[in-house]
C-alpha cells in the first residue's frame, strides 16, 4: 500500500499550508508536514475508531489494543476503554489517559500507565489515518469521526463480545409470562468471559460474591445475515444441547434474551461494572482482539 505520511490533502488541509508549514519530498510521493499540520490532522476529528481487526504486524501498542476510540484534544489523549458508557462517559471522548506532543509527521505520547510512545502518522484516505509504531513494526488503523455523526450503535454491535464481558454478572430481572416452561426458566444469573460462561440458580439479589457457579460451558455470539442490528447467541448446555437465543440491548446495562423455541423473553440486568481506567487490575486485564463473529443465516422471530 502506498502511503503518504500526513497527506496535505488529508479533510482539506491544503488550506492550513501557511508560512510554519514545512514540505519535504521524498521518494513514492512520501510526503511530511510541519508539526503545527500534524496536529491539526489528530484534531481533525472528534473521535478516531480504532479499527482492531485491521491491524498489522505482530507487536503492540498497549493502550491502541485497549481502546475503542481516542481522540487528541489539546494536548491530552482521551480514551473511550469501554463499551458500556460509550458517547456518554467524558461527553463522548471517554477518559483522560494521557498527553500528546506533535512533531513532523509524528506523535509522541505519553500515556499515564504505558509510558512514552513515538508514533508514526500517515494519512490513508480522507478520514483515515495510520499510526505506526517503528520499533515493533505494528500499525494501526483509525476512522475520523465528529461526534455528531458517529455511529454508536455501530460501534456498539460491532465489538458486543466486550460488552458481555464488562459486567461480573447478569441478573435476570423478568421472565415473560407467555412460553412454554423450559430448563433456562431456572437460570438467575449469567458470566461471560472471553472463552466461557458460567450459570448460576441462585436466588435473585444473591451479592456476586457468594454466587454458587452451577454450570460452566462455550458460548458463541453470531452476526445475522442481511440484519446488522440483530445478533444470536448460543449456550452449550450439556442437558440441553446448543440452547439459541436472539440477543437484544435495551440499554448499556440491560439486554433481553428471546428463546425462539419456548418463545420466552428474559431480561438481564448487569451487576459488578468493570471500567477499564488507566490504572489499576482492568487496565491491562482485557485487550482488543481480532474477532469475527460467524455469520447465521436465520429470520428474526422476536415480535415486538
Amino acid at each position: 500500500m502506498k502511503r503518504t505520511k500526513l497527506l496535505f490533502t488529508l479533510l482539506g488541509l491544503v488550506f492550513l499550508m501557511t508560512s510554519c508549514y514545512v514540505e519535504t519530498i521524498v521518494q513514492d510521493d512520501f510526503i511530511e508536514e510541519s508539526a503545527f499540520n500534524t496536529d491539526q490532522v489528530l484534531q481533525s476529528f472528534d473521535l478516531w475508531y480504532v479499527d482492531i481487526n485491521a491491524t498489522t504486524g505482530n507487536g503492540e501498542v498497549p493502550f491502541l489494543q485497549r481502546a475503542f476510540t481516542i481522540s487528541f484534544i489539546d494536548g491530552i489523549i482521551y480514551a473511550n476503554n469501554n463499551i458500556v458508557g460509550l458517547g456518554k462517559t467524558g461527553n463522548g471522548f471517554g477518559i483522560d489517559v494521557g498527553s500528546y506532543a506533535t512533531l513532523r509527521g509524528t506523535v509522541e505520547i505519553d500515556h499515564d500507565i504505558d509510558g512514552l510512545w513515538l508514533l508514526d502518522v500517515f494519512a490513508v484516505n480522507g478520514n483515515t489515518i495510520e499510526l505506526r509504531d517503528q520499533r515493533s513494526g505494528t500499525s494501526y488503523f483509525l476512522n475520523g469521526y465528529q461526534t455528531g455523526n458517529f455511529d454508536y450503535d455501530f460501534v456498539f454491535y460491532d465489538n458486543i463480545n466486550y460488552f458481555l464481558q464488562e459486567y461480573d454478572a447478569w441478573e435476570k430481572i423478568f421472565t415473560s409470562e407467555t412460553g412454554a416452561l423450559n430448563e433456562f426458566d431456572n437460570e438467575n444469573f449469567l458470566q461471560f468471559n472471553p472463552t466461557f460462561f458460567r450459570s448460576s440458580i441462585d436466588a435473585n439479589g444473591t451479592p456476586i460474591s457468594n454466587l454458587q457457579w452451577d454450570f460452566e460451558g462455550d458460548y458463541q455470539v453470531y452476526d445475522v445475515e442481511n440484519d446488522e442490528t440483530l445478533k444470536t447467541l448460543t449456550l452449550a448446555y450439556d442437558s440441553m444441547g446448543n440452547d439459541y437465543f436472539e440477543l437484544y440491548v435495551n440499554n448499556d446495562s440491560t439486554i433481553e434474551l428471546y428463546h425462539p423455541s419456548s418463545e420466552t423473553v428474559y431480561e438481564f440486568r448487569g451487576r459488578g461494572y468493570q471500567q477499564y481506567l488507566k490504572s489499576g487490575k482492568n487496565s491491562t486485564a482485557r485487550k482488543r482482539t481480532k474477532i469475527s463473529n460467524p455469520t447465521m443465516k436465520v429470520e428474526r422471530k422476536r415480535k415486538k
